[in-house]
């Protein structure tokens, strides 16, 4: 991966993130990437879905993709125009599928049922991954996180509450927890993965 005389200043300093997570298994450097571009990044998706839980939901996943998926970025474009352009993909992809399940849903009656199935989910491979990291690298990520993903993450894996114990403290349905703590699954689970993988 060659630097291109074009990069900007924060180009630079992007690209030198980049190779630390890559090459030095930094967990630290995506950390710093997610701060330098999550708010920017969720105003974007607030703008395209005027939705702030759905925006903090993209935000998360495109995060969580571009980390994944590092080892093919190129400076032949700025990371930023790389990451907004995974997350924009993600979003009318999120987008579509919303509006197709809303369809389905206004003419179906089995709403109750589709929400017990995906309620009864238990623990995947990902929590179980999670667990089992050293708690201060995760916390270093974590500490970038936005509010509530910080407030869900330390409730059921710094101070262990239940699903149950997470719903009473926050006032949320079950079901939009347990969507909510895999997206942040998910997405620590791909930075913590991608540093020890060396990608």
């Amino acid at each position: 991966m060659e630097v291109t005389v074009q990069l900007t200043e924060k180009g630079q300093r992007d690209y030198q993130l980049i190779r630390r997570a890559l090459e030095k298994d930094d967990q630290y450097a995506y950390a710093e990437l997610l701060h330098h571009y999550r708010d920017s990044l969720y105003f974007m998706m607030l703008k395209m879905t005027n939705d702030p839980t759905d925006a903090d939901d993209l935000t998360m996943e495109a995060f969580g993709k571009a980390f994944k998926n590092l080892y093919q970025y190129t400076s032949e474009y700025a990371f930023s125009t790389w990451l907004f352009k995974i997350a924009t993909n993600n979003c009318i992809d999120f987008m579509r599928k919303k509006r197709k399940k809303e369809m389905t849903i206004s003419v179906g009656p089995e709403t109750d049922t589709m929400q017990n199935s995906a309620q009864d989910y238990g623990p995947d491979p990902e929590e179980q991954f999670i667990i089992n990291q050293k708690i201060t690298l995760i916390r270093e990520v974590v500490q970038k996180l936005k509010p509530h993903y910080k407030k869900l993450i330390e409730l059921r894996y710094f101070k262990e509450y239940s699903y149950e114990e997470i719903v009473e403290e926050l006032g949320l349905p079950l079901g939009t927890v347990k969507a909510q703590l895999f997206r942040s699954r998910e997405f620590l689970f791909n930075v913590m993965k991608n540093a020890q993988e060396k990608i």
